[in-house]
């Protein structure tokens, strides 16, 4: 896996994981062959955890995802995502299991990935932000409190500021030369929906990444989260959200921020308040001042159905966005900005 992308087209390079990767994918691989997913490489919750803990593997939670999210195999992806639900194999995903044989076959994690990309047909290139084992650790140096582990960062509800901590790799990563090719590539960087602080923020530090960033010449977006997380980002604005990604960064990198300003009609309010979840702010008055220009739409899809034996799904929104409306507003800044019209 040495170039990113093959041939003419829109070059956009998607950064996140998990189901805001996996929303952002599928309403663009609509528009453009060209699509990297850039993918987080710190799960270590559900079956990705057990995996990594008992055999020693990669994470394959989200690279599964990414690679069903752009397959052309319908039902391929379906075996993929396919949850084991009684025995021993209670609660694995078919995908993930099958990444780990492959990254145990071939004796290297990228190769299992092109290989699961062949048998799934996949339009485009997943990509691991980095192939080093790591584990992520959350710190307050102030309060003397530190959380390993995006298991243990789940299941704490923060007793400070999350604003105020620090994020770090252990050990130290180095992001994958690929990833860092595609960044450099892309016509565009979209940093997807995700949580702040166990999937975007991981990546986003890893070594080389934050830099690449600074130094593309792609037209940078984010697409904000749709609710605040309970426990974690509760009262957060847009802008609240956009700060954080460009604190990873250690720079105002970002050129747009899209955000959600429909509201859910009765009925699916009172859903979101069974789910504990908050439509994020809009504070209007700070998105005007920001560097990038901050763009409104109606953005909220379906609720999503549960699956029993998904254990960490059972800590994860299920309010997703409307991936059409998203990749529309997507195409009109790429077609405003990278040609002009």
């Amino acid at each position: 896996m040495n170039e990113p992308f093959a041939k003419n087209d829109i070059r956009i390079a998607v950064i996140g994981g998990g189901t805001g990767s996996f929303m952002i994918l599928s309403a663009l691989k609509e528009h453009t062959k060209q699509l990297a997913a850039i993918v987080n490489m710190v799960d270590d919750g559900g079956s990705t955890g057990v995996l990594r803990d008992e055999l020693g593997a990669l994470p394959p939670g989200d690279i599964r995802q990414c690679l069903v999210a752009l397959s052309d195999s319908p039902k391929i992806r379906d075996l993929f995502n396919y949850r084991f639900d009684t025995g021993i194999m209670d609660g694995h995903s078919f995908g993930n299991i099958l990444l780990t044989a492959l990254e145990k076959v071939t004796g290297s994690f990228s190769d299992a990935v092109e290989t699961a990309s062949e048998i799934l047909r996949v339009r485009g290139v997943v990509i691991p932000a980095t192939l080093d084992n790591v584990r992520l650790k959350m710190e307050w140096s102030e309060a003397s409190l530190i959380l390993n582990g995006e298991r243990e960062i789940y299941s704490n509800c923060f007793k400070h500021d999350p604003r105020q901590a620090t994020l770090s790799l252990v050990p130290s990563a180095v992001a994958n030369p690929v990833a860092l090719k595609a960044i450099e590539q892309a016509d565009m960087v979209i940093i997807s929906p995700g949580d702040l602080y166990t999937s975007l923020g991981p990546l986003l530090i890893t070594d080389g990444i934050a830099d690449a960033l600074n130094k593309t010449k792609a037209v940078c977006v984010y697409v904000a989260n749709l609710v605040t997380k309970q426990g974690q980002t509760v009262g957060f604005t847009v802008s609240d959200h956009a700060f954080e990604i460009e604190r990873f960064v250690g720079s105002p990198f970002l050129d747009y921020v899209l955000y959600n300003e429909q509201k859910p009609d009765r009925t699916v309010a009172i859903r979101y308040k069974k789910e504990g979840a908050e439509l994020v702010k809009v504070d209007a008055s700070k998105l005007k001042k920001a560097s990038y220009k901050a763009i409104a739409g109606d953005f909220l899809g379906k609720i999503i159905v549960r699956h029993g034996s998904d254990v960490l799904a059972k800590k994860r929104s299920l309010i997703r966005h409307n991936e059409e409306a998203v990749a529309n507003a997507l195409m009109a800044i790429y077609e405003s900005t990278v040609l002009g019209s």
